[in-house]
């Protein structure tokens, strides 16, 4: 090669380097912005998308939505009976295009249908109403019964709620016919405590895929979380940015969870908000989050929340656990939930 036709090559490499340096901040820039698609898998073997699309309240948007949410990325959409969305839910997917085998669809069991003969009808019902042949996962919403009938809140001549006299594990044990049916391809539970939790697995024949509870920066309840690693129950974690949602009256008079200083100091390093890294510090630890939106910007920002945090990052959020707990409706229910778990007051 003459002396001409190096120093070319040599020119033609060094402009290549340069582009290709000059690139690196757009490519670090797409990094922090692409999401993982990270997907969990439950004892069932069957696998779940780590961040899934919340439709709890804003049910008139839900369509909307849905359609957004799915168009978007997700595919992992959580529902339930008493939100009153599933037929929203059933016609944003339809209006999405995206098949139904692609995406995972949870609902959930109300209180008012606890005894067992009422289980797979209600189930059916909520078939009919989101348009398909079976659900991927059937929760049971809460423990405790309300009297069993169609009135969803059923009450006294005091307004207060009527309690009804199911079991929660008959209840269960109606639930595992529904899967064995292939009605509901995984079941498990939502809002239980500890103890409810080790009486449901020893006296039940499936265990619990998936438990859905109140999870977040500020209750991390570490205990519960490595009882359920122990039992191969998958956590799912509900208002993952605790105090956001205004409904809960506890959290008014603090700040948000998703304004933490270190949430914002560690979501700098990635180019990430607050909210985002409180949803990528549970997928971090092998839960799935459950955020919820009606806003298309929201909706957007919330999927950019499936990112990988490095460990000394997750290591700085599990040490901001504040052990508040938002939700808690046991005067309403009457009944005493959380009675052995992190945040419970009074």
């Amino acid at each position: 090669m003459s002396s001409k036709a190096i120093n070319s090559a040599v020119n033609r490499v060094g402009q290549v380097t340069q582009q290709l340096s000059s690139q690196a901040p757009i490519k670090q820039q797409l990094r922090m912005s692409s999401t993982a698609n990270t997907v969990h898998r439950l004892n069932t073997g069957a696998p779940m998308p780590a961040l899934g699309f919340g439709t709890w309240q804003d049910k008139d948007a839900q369509e909307g939505a849905v359609e957004t949410a799915l168009k978007v990325g997700y595919r992992h959409i959580d529902t339930a009976r008493i939100y009153g969305t599933e037929p929203m839910v059933a016609a944003g997917i339809k209006k999405s295009g995206v098949p139904r085998d692609q995406i995972f669809i949870t609902t959930k069991l109300w209180n008012n249908q606890h005894d067992p003969k009422s289980v797979e009808p209600a189930l059916d019902a909520s078939l009919k109403d989101l348009g398909v042949d079976y659900v991927d996962l059937y929760l049971m919403h809460w423990p405790s019964p309300f009297q069993d009938g169609d009135n969803k809140f059923p009450k006294d001549n005091d307004g207060a709620v009527i309690p009804g006299s199911a079991d929660y594990v008959d209840t269960y044990k109606a639930m595992e016919e529904c899967q064995k049916k292939g009605k509901t391809k995984a079941i498990g539970v939502s809002n239980f405590s500890q103890s409810e939790m080790e009486r449901l697995v020893k006296e039940t024949s499936i265990v619990p895929a998936a438990h859905q509870l109140e999870m977040h920066p500020w209750l991390q309840q570490h205990g519960f979380d490595k009882w359920h690693s122990d039992k191969g129950i998958h956590i799912m974690q509900y208002s993952p940015f605790g105090n956001q949602n205004p409904i809960y009256d506890g959290g008014k008079d603090m700040g948000k969870l998703i304004e933490d200083p270190t949430l914002v100091e560690i979501g700098k390093k990635y180019g990430k908000s607050g909210a985002q890294v409180a949803l990528a510090w549970g997928i971090a630890h092998g839960r799935t989050v459950l955020p919820k939106s009606k806003t298309e910007s929201r909706i957007k920002d919330n999927l950019e929340g499936d990112f990988k945090l490095d460990s000394e990052d997750v290591e700085k959020i599990d040490g901001i656990d504040k052990k508040l707990r938002f939700n808690d409706p046991s005067k309403n229910f009457k009944w005493n939930f959380y009675a052995d778990l992190e945040g419970k007051q009074g």
